[in-house]
């Protein structure tokens, strides 16, 4: 999974209610290759908490060349998975009836990482230097460190997703995942500084549930039940044993390893990704008008959205309930 490909969501159809008694069957996609920041989702299939909830899950996995961001906006799927806050609000932008049901992630896994002993400890120390920069992240979470550190474009550097760049020059810094790229440079010797994003003031949720307003209109038992299901899910990912969740993943992604597996879920529960903010009251997936209004204007202000745009029909929280 990757905050900057915007783009890049998930497959889910809705078969059509099934005879009575039998469950209703959902296409479930991710927004990248099967890992262990979807592992909720596969232990929820694993141990049949879908299936205890009426619900017969499919899950596909997404990837470099998986866009069906297009699918969902023309109806032709019901569910995705949004990496971020901003693919929801630009749903809204655009005036397109999808919403938001469950933010599984509290805080967004973007980081950015620097090399030990540089003096990079803090985003703050990060001003006015080099910063290997994607495209997509340069109208997006770029726009927050702006805001809030006073970052200049003429920090940017080209980003290509590949940590060689970082490897050989120690004043190096650059964008990555909280559950990737730390552990892949740790792989070549070198224990990273790693600054999330969230906790230097970053209020975009990750991972968000989103479907259809006519879906969550028309069948809201069947989202209601989904949305509790994959906050059962990760709640026994997270706190008990990962093992059925993670056998999936590695079914599902052959290349996925017991390792990334392990250090994935171990920075996820360190870092609160899933279980801090609005989660400690709200329960797994909970979501509030406050943060959503903090992180518009902020957005806003900074050009990316009208001021004036319809921003809480960007979301709903009826769907959820307190599941910590």
């Amino acid at each position: 999974m990757r905050y900057w490909l915007l783009l890049i969501t998930v497959a889910v159809t809705v078969i059509s209610h099934s005879p009575s008694g039998a469950a209703d069957r959902i296409t479930f996609g991710t927004d990248w290759r099967a890992q262990a920041e979807h592992g909720g989702f596969y232990q929820a299939l694993a141990k049949g908490l879908y299936k205890a909830n009426g619900l017969d899950v499919v899950i596909r996995q997404g990837g470099p060349q998986v866009n069906h961001a297009q699918l969902l906006a023309a109806g032709r799927v019901d569910f995705s998975l949004s990496s971020n806050s901003f693919i929801v609000l630009n749903y809204a932008r655009e005036k397109i009836p999808m919403v938001a049901v469950a933010a599984i992630f509290q805080k967004d896994p973007q980081v950015l990482i620097a090399h030990p002993g540089q003096g990079n400890d803090s985003l703050a120390a990060l001003k006015g230097k080099e910063i290997y920069i994607g495209a997509d992240t340069r109208v997006g979470s770029w726009l927050f460190l702006k805001s809030r550190f006073g970052y200049a474009d003429a920090q940017i550097r080209p980003y290509t997703f590949s940590i060689a760049p970082f490897l050989v020059k120690k004043t190096a810094i650059q964008q990555g995942y909280l559950g990737s790229e730390p552990f892949l440079i740790e792989q070549q010797g070198i224990r990273p500084v790693v600054l999330l994003l969230a906790d230097g003031g970053f209020t975009s949720y990750g991972a968000l549930l989103q479907t259809s307003q006519k879906l969550a209109d028309g069948k809201p038992a069947l989202v209601r039940a989904f949305v509790a299901a994959t906050a059962q899910g990760w709640l026994d990912y997270l706190t008990g044993d990962p093992a059925p969740g993670n056998a999936l993943i590695k079914r599902h992604n052959p290349e996925m390893t017991d390792a990334l597996l392990a250090y994935g879920r171990t920075m996820m529960n360190r870092y609160g990704i899933v279980r801090s903010g609005d989660a400690i009251r709200g329960g797994i997936g909970a979501m509030s008008d406050a943060r959503w209004a903090e992180f518009f204007k902020t957005m806003s202000a900074q050009g990316l959205y009208p001021k004036d745009m319809n921003w809480s029909a960007a979301y709903t929280t009826r769907f959820l309930k307190p599941n910590r």
